[in-house]
């Protein structure tokens, strides 16, 4: 099985429950870095900063939905 500190995640999740048990989860695995994003925009922001190994991407956001969010990613 692959490191998980060689892998930087960011979880993109509007629901702040979820979004901080799968961030301490993944931190917990040892995940070099986690980011949080409560919406798409904000999700593109801090991709394009910080490009993540693994995206954990919801579907169902506010401002940007998880699709519009795929659309951008493959445009750029």
């Amino acid at each position: 099985m692959p490191n998980p500190q060689a892998y930087s995640v960011i979880v993109v999740e509007d629901e702040t429950f979820l979004s901080k048990i799968l961030s301490e989860r993944l931190e917990d695995e040892g995940f070099k870095r986690v980011d949080v994003a409560g919406n798409g925009e904000e999700a593109l922001q801090k991709i394009k900063t910080n490009p993540p190994s693994i995206i954990l991407l919801d579907m169902i956001l506010p401002k940007m939905n998880g699709f519009e969010v795929l659309k951008a990613l493959k445009e750029d």
